[in-house]
């Protein structure tokens, strides 16, 4: 057994860093994937990048060319329209679930979460300051989801995160150094936990619904005026 350990080892890293990297847009979508560069880029052989490779196409985030090698998946404004409806949608019932069965330790994680990511600290570079609102941010929301009490939804949600990804590097880097931004989403978060904390179920909801759609125009925008607009389809970008 332990001497499967590095090859496992090896492909978790793999996988887990060409994610990181074609989420935050190193790779663009649709560029092809050469397994010589990758094997320089991460230091890894064919085997563990082949395995990371099958991990991100179930994950839609690669496609596998017939005889031709991987593939950064397309990005789409249906796709995405579609993906932030979804998560909308679903994280709305969520919180409804989570008001109904959450306890006071629940309320009190909401509360601490909800206060450390109002209390972002300075920091030195800009990058730096994205990667702490944004870890800051999916915990305050992973905090309010966790009341469902449903493992089969969780799955499902953070399904949906994984897709929207890719999206959401978009608007957070054109929102998420705006002070401007940042306030609003300040203002916006403290009205939901005001609204959970008085366990107002349909407020609630609604303004959760409302909150997770707000990037999409910002996206929208982005996609339209660069080449992402283009990537419409598998096909045309495989050509």
């Amino acid at each position: 057994m332990d001497t499967l350990a590095p090859r496992q080892n090896s492909a978790v890293s793999g996988y887990e860093w060409l994610k990181r990297d074609i989420i935050q847009g190193m790779f663009k979508p649709g560029e092809k994937l050469r397994m010589t560069a990758l094997k320089e880029r991460y230091d890894l052989g064919v085997g563990p990048l082949r395995e990371a490779l099958s991990h991100l196409i179930a994950e839609n985030l690669v496609v596998a060319i017939s005889q031709r090698g991987y593939r950064v998946a397309p990005m789409s404004l249906s796709e995405m329209q579609d993906i932030y409806d979804a998560r909308a949608n679903l994280e709305a019932l969520v919180l409804k679930l989570a008001i109904e069965r959450g306890d006071d330790a629940w309320e009190a994680q909401v509360l601490a979460y909800s206060h450390t990511l109002a209390k972002v600290m300075e920091v030195k570079t800009q990058e730096q300051m994205l990667e702490i609102w944004d870890a800051r941010h999916k915990a305050f929301h992973t905090a309010i989801a966790s009341g469902c009490g449903s493992r089969h939804l969780l799955q499902a949600r953070a399904y949906l995160f994984d897709q929207a990804e890719r999206y959401r590097q978009l608007w957070l880097r054109r929102t998420v150094l705006s002070e401007e931004a940042l306030s609003l989403k300040r203002q916006e978060h403290s009205e939901l936990v005001e609204a959970i904390l008085a366990r107002d179920a349909t407020r609630a909801s609604a303004m959760m619904q409302a909150h997770l759609m707000t990037p999409v125009p910002i996206i929208e925008g982005i996609m339209r005026n660069s080449n992402l607009r283009a990537s419409q389809s598998a096909p045309e970008i495989m050509g």
